[in-house]
Formats: C-alpha cells, sequence, structure tokens
C-alpha cells in the first residue's frame, strides 16, 4: 500500500477520540467578530516573514481561532495568493524545461495550445502514451506519437500535454508516483498558466487508456472529465466516476487481454451505476466495429463529449472506493492515511446541514466543509450507518485552510472547517 500526502493524521485521532466520548451540545455560537479579524491580521503579518524565517502556521495560536465567513474568505485568498507567489518563484525553470524531478523520477512533458484562451483560463488535456514493457526507445517514440495525436483530436481550446512515462514498465501510468506528478503537473499550469482548474481532463491510448481506468475513479477530484482509449482496468472499480465524465472507446476485434470484451463489461456496468443514480455516471461508451487497437481515430469523438463537462469540487454526494494506491482525501472527505486500505468504500450524502455517511468498515472520517456547501455558523448533524456519530457547531480556521491548501495546492480545494467524526459505536 502507497500512501500519499498524510496532513492529519495526529489532530484527527486526538479530535475522533473526543469526539466519539460525547456528542457536541446542537447550539452554534458566532465566531467573536473582534478575535477573528485579529486572527487574519496576525495571518496578514505572519505572510510577510521571509519564508524560511516564518514559524509552523499549524501551532500558531491565531490560526486555530474561529473564524467569521467574511475572514475566513479573507485568509482564503491571503493563503492561496502566497502559495501562488511559491510556485511562480520556484518551479517556473522546471516547466520552462518541460521536466519534473520526484522522489529521484524525472517526467519529460511536450505541449500543444489550442485556441484563444477562455475568461476562466484554458482547459488542460493531460494525454498518455502507449507502451510500456520495452525499451526507452520504443516508449520514446509512443510518447511522439501521442503528441501528434493531440493535431488528430483537436480540442477546442487547452493546453494538450502529453508527458513521458517516468518508468518503462508494463504500467506505466498507474504507479503510485504518477498521482504525485499529476498533482504538481496540474498545481503548477494553474500558477504559471492560468489554467481553470474545473476544466482538466485525461486521456490515453492503450497502456495510457490502462492508466485511465486506474486513474480517473482515484482522482476524480481533480477531474472533470477522463476518456479511456484501448485500455485494460486491471483490478480497478468504477466506483469512484461517479461525478465526473467517462469516455469509453474500444476497436470490436481488440481482443488481447480480453481489452474488448472487458470494455462491454465496463460499459454495462456503468449503464448500472447511471441507472440507479441518475445525477452521477455520465458516460460515452462505443465498441467501434471492425477496428483492431488502432481505431483509425474514431476515438477522437471523445475529446469535444469531454469539453461539455466542468468539474464540481463540492458534489452533493462522493463515492469512494480506495484503489491499491490509497489517498488521504477524496473530494471533501478524508480519512487517516495510515487506516486507509484498498477497497475501503465511503458515500457521502450532503444534504443543507446534514450529512449521511455508509462506509464498507467502521472507519473515523474527517469532512472539509466551507460556507458553498452549507451555513457554517449553524449546527451540523452527521449520520453514519444509521447512527448519529456528530450534531452540533463547526469552526472556520485558518489551520484547516492552509491544510487543504497544501493537500492540493487548488483554492477550489481549500476548506476553513474540518469536522472529525469517530466510526458507530
Amino acid at each position: 500500500m502507497h500512501v500519499l500526502r498524510p496532513w492529519f493524521f495526529r489532530p484527527f485521532l486526538a479530535a475522533s477520540l473526543c469526539a466519539a466520548a460525547t456528542l457536541p451540545s446542537a447550539f452554534a455560537a458566532a465566531p467573536d467578530a473582534a478575535a477573528s479579524a485579529t486572527a487574519v491580521t496576525s495571518l496578514q503579518e505572519w505572510l510577510v516573514l521571509p519564508r524560511d524565517g516564518r514559524p509552523a502556521l499549524a501551532t500558531a495560536p491565531f490560526a486555530a481561532s474561529a473564524l467569521t465567513k467574511a475572514d475566513a474568505a479573507r485568509a482564503k485568498d491571503l493563503l492561496y495568493q502566497d502559495h501562488l507567489a511559491f510556485i511562480r518563484a520556484t518551479r517556473a525553470d522546471e516547466m520552462q524545461a518541460k521536466r519534473i524531478e520526484l522522489n529521484g523520477l524525472t517526467m519529460k512533458f511536450d505541449i500543444l495550445m489550442a485556441g484563444t484562451k477562455p475568461d476562466g483560463g484554458h482547459s488542460l488535456f493531460i494525454s498518455m502514451h502507449g507502451g510500456g514493457n520495452a525499451p526507452p526507445q520504443v516508449n520514446d517514440r509512443q510518447w511522439a506519437n501521442q503528441l501528434r495525436l493531440g493535431e488528430k483530436y483537436q480540442p477546442k481550446e487547452g493546453v494538450y500535454l502529453a508527458p513521458r512515462a517516468p518508468t518503462d514498465t508494463w504500467n506505466l501510468w498507474h504507479q503510485a508516483h504518477i498521482d504525485a506528478f499529476f498533482d504538481r503537473l496540474i498545481e503548477n499550469l494553474i500558477a504559471l498558466e492560468g489554467i481553470n482548474p474545473n476544466r482538466v481532463f485525461i486521456l490515453g491510448y492503450s497502456a495510457g487508456g490502462d492508466g485511465v481506468y486506474q486513474l480517473a475513479p482515484r482522482l476524480a477530484d481533480r477531474l472533470a472529465a477522463a476518456s479511456m482509449m484501448a485500455g485494460h482496468p486491471n483490478e480497478t472499480s468504477p466506483l469512484g466516476l461517479r461525478n465526473i465524465g467517462f469516455a469509453l472507446h474500444m476497436g470490436a476485434l481488440d481482443s488481447a487481454y480480453r481489452r474488448n470484451e472487458i470494455a462491454a463489461e465496463w460499459g454495462k456496468a456503468l449503464a448500472d451505476l447511471r441507472a440507479a443514480d441518475p445525477a452521477g455516471y455520465a458516460h460515452q461508451v462505443e465498441i467501434h466495429a471492425g477496428k483492431g487497437h488502432w481505431m483509425e481515430l474514431e476515438d477522437r469523438k471523445a475529446v469535444p463529449w469531454m469539453e461539455t463537462f466542468t468539474r464540481n469540487p463540492r458534489p452533493s454526494k462522493v463515492v469512494w472506493k480506495q484503489d491499491d494506491v490509497t489517498h488521504d482525501r477524496f473530494y471533501w472527505v478524508a480519512v487517516d492515511p495510515f487506516q486507509a486500505k484498498a477497497g475501503d468504500e465511503i458515500v457521502a450524502t450532503r444534504d443543507g446541514a446534514t450529512i449521511t455517511l455508509q462506509t464498507s468498515r467502521p472507519l473515523a472520517v474527517s469532512l472539509l466543509l466551507d460556507d458553498a456547501m452549507l451555513d457554517a455558523d449553524q449546527p451540523v448533524t452527521v449520520t453514519q450507518d444509521g447512527q448519529v456519530v456528530f450534531s452540533g457547531p463547526v469552526t472556520r480556521t485558518i489551520s484547516t485552510l492552509q491544510q487543504t491548501l497544501h493537500g492540493r495546492g487548488q483554492s477550489d480545494l481549500m476548506f476553513p472547517v474540518r469536522l472529525d467524526v469517530p466510526p458507530p459505536r
């Protein structure tokens, strides 16, 4: 099991034990306006300090002060602008070199640009090449071909980015390090190119399609839509695709590894999920008659279909199934990374200030909330597997804003409230 970006496990455990002992009062007290304003002033003073001279924000008393709705918005903007300045100052060179290095691995990439930049920023298409389990020069040719496909796929506008896989193994695109590389690419391009974080798409052909099958469910909270071309899913599940568009294109004659049969099975699974949950699981599935592994560009119709989607970073329902590469966050739901296990399932549904959780096993869960989701000045009630596990007020803090910023590096995935709830007794 590989864990990515742990960020809150110690305070989570302490808060969960406390919550398990007693349920808070259902009466919420409004944050003290003067104390809230003082906390924001202290944050401004902290941000003026040289970055290497700043004390830890997590231990600063002002970071734990309860914020008003307006001050939470102000603190969020201050932290995010500081983050953007840091990315621009430290990562421009790697983007200019088209080469990112992380944990001893290197991901090279190349870019094509399409169309005029919209007011909200360009879309981003991350397009993964085929190959794998082959000499480097073979995978290099596959990478070059994937870049050329960008001219054939013809997105209306956007940054078409073709990365070169960091390894030459069979599982090029679904090893754990890919998640961190893609997070960094997205974070960099938001800061340096102004891409729209709600218009990020992934697509891939052959081994790249294998990657889409695996990455789209586990990175869905970063994506608007994804398109799988001529790949194989291995052990992954479509459950996490609930809030994105998912296109699947396969040649009817592409029988190696039963790709064609499994694609048809996924098509049925997606249709069944959609029928059971009509607000989710939008999909486009086409098995192209007479086509083998190369579909002669019939798969390019996936691109305009994907372009109709824009991410909702705060969906009212989240379906999260942990892959063999586990994560500590998915949309507005989080878990202790040391408790996460492959196969864990969480369904979180939000209806106003009432949140319902269903889990495949007893789990302590953190809920990340803000005033776009509910009125954080009013009590919140959480039930898990039919049992009330929390009922009471919540608190906006600078500390939670910073924690959630560094978990993703996106303003749309920053939250001022973290509500830790224990598993049912």
